[in-house]
């Protein structure tokens, strides 16, 4: 595996890292065959609870997909939406920490996780529509999914670039935090979650994506709220209510 990629999971908490700063973390083929062989590693992993997506260096959390690659042929579209998907279809929540400045296609990878954590002062551009490039389907339709047709427009058709505040407004991050606090806000929220009880968390995050693209599978659904209600792990709630302790639960 490149060493642009790092990738380790200490007991619930897996952590991947985009660790070519000098790059502006863009994403070339190595990159993205590394990132798309962490995330096969973690869907055999059934300790992992949560994962976190950072960047290395304080400038840029991610350029996107690497233009040098895309205009050589190289690196196709399609292998940036493969990997997009692949962290947005996870079992798991998934935290993208987002250590800096989001261009590209680093944006629509920050949109493939569950939650996103950014820095005062950093910001977001979209450029696709000022060099000529209509954004790939799948991700367009990843965009409106997640922030609506409004945001989605201005990010895309008007390719504007938004700071941190308007990001927080429209719904792109659900936390900003100073600099310093990235790392410690990001590891407290992914130990909150990890916490909790897997299967409830694991259907849940199933159903919320169904609903929000408008595809929901009523009696899957129910069949994964029947799994839980049927678990040890609600007994283990319960009992660790009546008794005024912290659960311990094992995802069964």
């Amino acid at each position: 595996m490149t060493d642009t990629i790092r990738f380790e999971c200490t007991g619930h908490i897996a952590r991947l890292t985009l660790n070519n700063p000098a790059q502006h973390n863009a994403l070339g083929q190595e990159q993205l065959s590394a990132i798309q062989a962490s995330l096969a590693t973690l869907r055999d992993d059934e300790q992992a609870r949560v994962l976190i997506i950072t960047g290395e260096g304080d400038k840029t959390f991610c350029a996107g997909a690497s233009l040098q690659q895309l205009g050589s042929g190289n690196l196709s579209g399609d292998a940036f939406q493969e990997t997009t998907d692949l962290i947005a279809e996870l079992p798991i929540p998934t935290i993208c920490a987002i250590s800096g400045n989001v261009y590209g296609g680093g944006v629509e990878l920050a949109l493939s996780c569950d939650f996103r954590i950014g820095i005062a002062g950093s910001k977001l551009r979209v450029p696709a529509a000022a060099i000529g490039l209509c954004y790939p389907v799948s991700g367009v339709n990843r965009f409106v999914e997640r922030l609506g047709v409004s945001a989605a427009k201005r990010m895309l058709l008007a390719a504007e670039e938004m700071q941190s505040q308007t990001l927080l407004e429209i719904g792109f991050l659900d936390y900003l935090v100073q600099p310093a606090a990235l790392k410690d806000t990001a590891d407290q929220l992914a130990r909150d979650i990890a916490a909790l009880a897997p299967l409830s968390v694991r259907a849940m995050k199933q159903i919320i994506q169904q609903s929000a693209a408008g595809k929901l599978d009523r009696e899957y659904a129910q069949g994964l709220a029947r799994e839980c209600l049927q678990s040890a792990d609600l007994q283990e709630g319960f009992a660790a209510r009546q008794e005024k302790r912290e659960p311990r639960f094992q995802g069964s």
